[in-house]
Parts: structure tokens; C-alpha cells; sequence
């Protein structure tokens, strides 16, 4: 079995609890989902978001979904002028038997546009 890691990200509608934390799942879901990994598959996430968004921890949403024992962190993206505003971001890392060309990078509402080359 081979250690992997999977991108995603996700632009949410605005700077709230619920916003930051129904996103999160969602990603983390996809990303789970489209992938066809458990939670045991995951060795460990890096959230990252954009600056304008600090109401809650990405990572609790993936506490709530059962990744209690899994190694979760949190980040704030560069600052980068004209970046696209509120997105939440993970680098996911996983043991899988998928070649690194069969993996599902998730990119979710809007911020599908950062990685147009991918298939939804």
C-alpha cells in the first residue's frame, strides 16, 4: 500500500461557523467519497484557509465526521493579491492502492475554476 496525497478545495459563501464547517464536510466527503477511502485510510489532513475566513477551524468539521483519531492542522493561505476570496483547501494524506494517476483531486462550487484540467 502506498502513501498518497489528495487536493481539494472549496470557496464558501461567507465567513461564518456553519459556512467554514458545512464546507469542510462537504470537501472532506468528496474527497473520502471519490476516492474510496475510510477514515482509516487517512494518515493525516492540512486544512489551509484563505485569510478572510476565521470563524471556525476547518479541521472540527472532520472531527465531527468521525476523523477523531486522525492528525488534523489548520493554516492560513499567503495572502496573495486578486486570489480567489474564501476557500478552504486540504492536502490529504493517505494509504492507497491507487496509482498517483488515479487519484481524485476535489474541487468544489467555485473553486473548481482554480483546476479547470481536472474532472469533476
Amino acid at each position: 500500500m502506498a502513501v498518497r496525497a489528495i487536493r481539494g478545495a472549496i470557496q464558501v459563501d461567507g465567513d461564518s461557523r456553519e459556512e467554514i464547517l458545512e464546507g469542510s464536510a462537504e470537501l472532506v466527503s468528496a474527497v473520502l467519497k471519490r476516492n474510496e477511502l475510510t477514515s482509516d485510510d487517512v494518515i493525516s489532513i492540512l486544512f489551509t484557509a484563505t485569510p478572510d475566513l476565521t470563524a471556525e477551524f476547518p479541521a472540527y468539521a472532520a472531527r465531527l465526521l468521525g476523523l477523531t483519531d486522525v492528525p488534523l492542522m489548520c493554516a492560513t493561505e499567503i495572502a496573495v493579491p486578486g486570489a480567489m476570496p474564501r476557500v478552504l483547501r486540504l492536502l490529504a494524506h493517505v494509504e492507497t492502492d491507487l496509482a498517483r494517476a488515479d487519484l481524485r483531486h476535489v474541487y468544489l462550487r467555485g473553486a473548481a475554476a482554480l483546476r479547470r484540467d481536472l474532472p469533476s
